[in-house]
């Protein structure tokens, strides 16, 4: 008898936790694995207990159900499967951002009735936002940003009355705002969509930044950083005196001026192409070419200050001939590409918000203008007048790091192998360590992020818009896409330090080795920075989960990648005085892979090659120095 007891209790024991699994909602868990892309760190197995070992998958407390699945980063990609995670019907935290989902909204959701956290950011999920929300009436997070949802904001969501945050930044939404009178609604954010009309008086405590880029008025004051737009044209019956036709030909006339005054003011330089590194080209979008009625409104007491190497000014009429195509808005401005009648292309950065005069202004752009380095973009000229400054840079058809890495303007990422990171890596580095050794080693870079980088002709990265952090009013701190990269010491933009660049470039590198944008991470179902991702899931010993995707498809370059990994976490530490100077940051980077020829050669080639210990880069060197 006494031996048979033991055998009672482990048989029992095995009973109990049979019984315990939660057989249904396993099977639903491994069908829907079963049909989707993924990655091979998930680790589901139908011979290992969902509730005790499955990543990601979280048990109530009798483990009869599943009630949380956060597979973030997961490698997850296409629609998700039907009939799948809708068997689940008591989750209540689902957690698949940061994936390459797609298709729409998935329909089984609306199953899922328990459901308090919903995280479907930074996926590719597209068409309209579900009409009912009412159906989840215990929700209190939703974050959708980050995809390509359509169609307006469903009203349903007023009646979330649990609701805490609601993240729709970042897609392709129209309409009006609904009324979201919702108390419990503590976190707002809506902005880059194609919103239009008035912001409800009942969501105007929410901060500028939750609205900002759209097209939208308000009724009441809303704080300084709202992007107001000018009221919409009243219906036409207002309008008694003017017909349907005259008052489109008075708008059209009205957008056509406008664009022609400004366009004026922009493309007022030039440069002729000698000793750079970027091949001129034809503007791609043609447009009408740039004219106005008097080139009389030119000031003549301001010029265009061309620096060394440009040996040949345009008048005023060559550049109104020239065609204008916008590239986009920065933190610092509105920029342009400019294609000139001789073929000559170049890029003009239209300032805003200077608070200096024209004598800092002038003295900070001849400080600029003297820095050369391969890896730093040269500053052509500029242009200062009370109602203008503007910048010129020379074009570089590829694009920023940002756009190779992210995608721009609903074009896809370029594909960018891990040679090539290490090259923007090293380059940038260089770039940012020749800059804080001029001016007797007290410049500062002050506005460092990818999409301030380009590729130079050799491949290696190229440092852009240097200095101006200092001529500029300060950048609000809600501007997310530029808090992503800022110290966290630095609350005014315009008081950067060297130690506040070499964070910057720390996450940079982090950057390069996620393929994850600066902003809009999370850790523990909290919005956060990169920076805060990659130390937890290395704290929490998944340190492969941090690497892109795109990444693991080469073959022996983990050591490498986790040598780079180190260094962005050292550079972008909280305290300042712990970080590396930037000379010593080069050398580090430099040393991540050592080869003897100034071409790195593909990874294709290499991974037929096993290699037992990291190598370092001995790529041609240029001194941070010179």
């Amino acid at each position: 008898m006494d031996k048979k007891l033991p055998l009672l209790y482990i048989f029992s024991a095995v009973l109990v936790s049979v019984v315990a699994e939660p057989v249904e909602d396993k099977q639903a868990l491994l069908d829907f694995l079963d049909s989707i892309n993924h990655s091979p760190h998930v680790n589901w197995d139908a011979n290992t207990s969902v509730c005790q070992s499955w990543r990601g998958v979280t048990c109530n407390s009798d483990k009869s159900r599943v009630i949380a699945l956060r597979l973030p980063g997961a490698g997850l990609s296409g629609p998700i499967p039907p009939n799948t995670l809708s068997r689940l019907s008591a989750l209540e935290i689902v957690s698949l951002r940061s994936n390459g989902i797609s298709g729409p909204f998935p329909d089984g959701f609306s199953e899922l009735k328990n459901l308090t956290s919903l995280y479907l950011q930074s996926n590719k999920f597209s068409g309209p936002l579900p009409l009912d929300f009412s159906v989840w009436n215990n929700l209190s997070v939703v974050n959708l940003s980050s995809n390509y949802f359509n169609g307006s904001i469903p009203f349903s969501i007023s009646n979330l009355t649990h609701l805490a945050s609601l993240v729709l930044a970042n897609n392709s939404l129209t309409g009006e705002i609904p009324d979201l009178n919702i108390p419990s609604l503590h976190e707002l954010n809506l902005a880059n969509n194609n919103l239009s009309g008035v912001v409800p008086t009942s969501l105007l405590r929410f901060p500028s930044s939750a609205f900002a880029g759209n097209n939208l008025t308000s009724a009441t004051a809303l704080p300084p950083a709202f992007p107001v737009q000018p009221p919409a044209v009243p219906p036409a019956e207002k309008s008694k005196g003017l017909s349907e036709p005259a008052l489109l030909g008075i708008i059209i006339g009205a957008s056509v001026l406008g664009f022609v005054v400004i366009a004026g003011f922009l493309i007022v330089c030039c440069y002729q192409n000698t000793d750079v590194n970027v091949q001129p080209m034809k503007s791609q979008k043609k447009q009408a070419n740039l004219k106005t009625q008097s080139s009389g409104s030119q000031d003549k007491n301001n010029k265009i200050v061309f620096f060394e190497g440009c040996d040949l000014a345009f008048d005023l009429e060559d550049l109104l001939r020239a065609s204008a195509e916008i590239l986009g808005k920065g933190t610092f401005g509105m920029t342009y590409k400019a294609a000139l009648e001789d073929a000559t292309t170049l890029v003009i950065k239209r300032l805003k918000d200077v608070t200096v005069g024209k004598r800092d202004f002038e003295q900070q752009m001849e400080l600029v203008g003297r820095v050369k380095h391969d890896n730093v973009e040269a500053v052509r000229a500029y242009y200062y007048s009370k109602e203008e400054k503007l910048i010129v840079y020379d074009y570089y058809q590829r694009g920023s790091v940002s756009a190779m890495l992210h995608g721009k303007g609903g074009e896809g990422r370029s594909t960018l192998d891990w040679d090539s990171r290490l090259r923007i890596a090293i380059g940038a580095a260089r770039g940012i360590a020749h800059i804080h050794a001029q001016h007797g080693g007290k410049l500062v870079h002050g506005n460092i992020k990818a999409s301030n980088i380009f590729l130079n002709v050799q491949g290696y990265g190229c440092i852009s818009d240097i200095g101006l952090a200092t001529l500029m009013s300060p950048v609000p701190v809600p501007a997310m896409r530029t808090t992503g990269y800022r110290a966290p010491e630095i609350t005014d933009t315009r008081k950067a330090t060297q130690a506040s660049d070499v964070y910057s470039f720390g996450v940079l590198l982090l950057e390069l080795l996620t393929g994850k944008s600066p902003i809009n991470s999370t850790e523990g179902e909290q919005v956060v920075h990169l920076v805060r991702w990659v130390n937890s899931v290395v704290r929490e010993e998944w340190t492969a989960e941090v690497f892109d995707v795109e990444l693991l498809r080469y073959a022996n370059i983990e050591e490498e990648m986790v040598g780079m990994l180190q260094i962005g976490m050292a550079c972008a530490v909280r305290i300042p005085d712990q970080r590396p100077k930037m000379p010593d940051v080069v050398k580090m980077v430099e040393e991540i892979r050592r080869v003897n020829t100034p071409n790195l050669p593909s990874t294709e080639s290499r991974s037929e090659v096993s290699t037992p210990t990291p190598r370092a880069v001995d790529i041609p060197s240029t001194s941070v120095q010179q």
